[in-house]
C-alpha cells in the first residue's frame, strides 16, 4: 500500500526488521555447503616464509641499486619492508637456523631426569595398594562367611 507524503512524494510500504519491505523477494539461501554466506571470506592464515626464500629475496634485493626497486620486489612478493630488515638483521648474525620459521607459543619445560622414575614407582605404589585393598575386602568378606570376628584398627594399634 502507498500512502501519500508531503510534496506528492510517495513512500513505500511498512519494512521488516530486515530492511526489505514486505513486498521485495527474500534473498536465496547461500549455495555455500553449511550454510556459510560465500561473501564473507575465510579466517586468513599466518603466512610462512622458507629459509630458502627468504635468502633468495634478500640477495634480490641486495642487487637492486636504482631506486624504487627494492619497492618493486617489495610489491611483486607482497612483502613488507619490515620483513627485509628483519631478515637481513638475522643473516648478519650469521644463523641460517635463524632465517627458519621460530616455533610460536610457550617453550617447553625441561623436567627433571627423575621425574620419569618417579612417576613409574608412583603408579607401580598405586597398583600395589590397590591389591592390598581388595586383600583386606576379601579378608573382610570370608570372615563374615565363617563368622570370625575381625578385631577394630584402634584395638589393633593399642596392642
Amino acid at each position: 500500500m502507498l500512502i501519500p507524503r508531503r510534496w506528492g512524494e510517495k513512500t513505500e510500504g511498512a519494512r521488516r526488521a530486515t530492511g526489505v519491505s514486505a513486498n521485495e523477494p527474500s534473498r536465496p539461501a547461500p549455495l555455500v555447503p553449511g550454510g556459510a554466506d560465500p561473501e564473507v571470506p575465510p579466517k586468513p592464515s599466518r603466512r610462512r616464509f622458507t629459509a630458502e626464500y627468504k635468502l633468495r629475496v634478500l640477495q634480490e634485493a641486495d642487487h637492486c641499486k636504482q631506486p624504487g626497486e627494492i619497492g618493486a620486489l617489495l610489491r611483486r612478493e607482497g612483502l613488507y619492508s619490515s620483513h627485509l630488515v628483519l631478515w637481513r638483521r638475522r643473516r648478519e648474525q650469521g644463523l641460517r637456523q635463524a632465517l627458519r620459521a621460530k616455533k610460536r607459543g610457550r617453550p617447553a619445560r625441561a623436567l627433571d631426569p627423575r621425574v620419569n622414575q618417579l612417576e613409574r614407582e608412583n603408579a607401580r605404589l598405586r597398583r600395589q595398594l590397590q591389591r592390598a585393598e581388595l586383600m583386606l575386602e576379601l579378608q573382610k568378606k570370608a570372615s563374615e562367611l565363617l563368622g570370625i570376628p575381625l578385631r577394630n584398627l584402634d584395638d589393633a594399634e593399642s596392642d
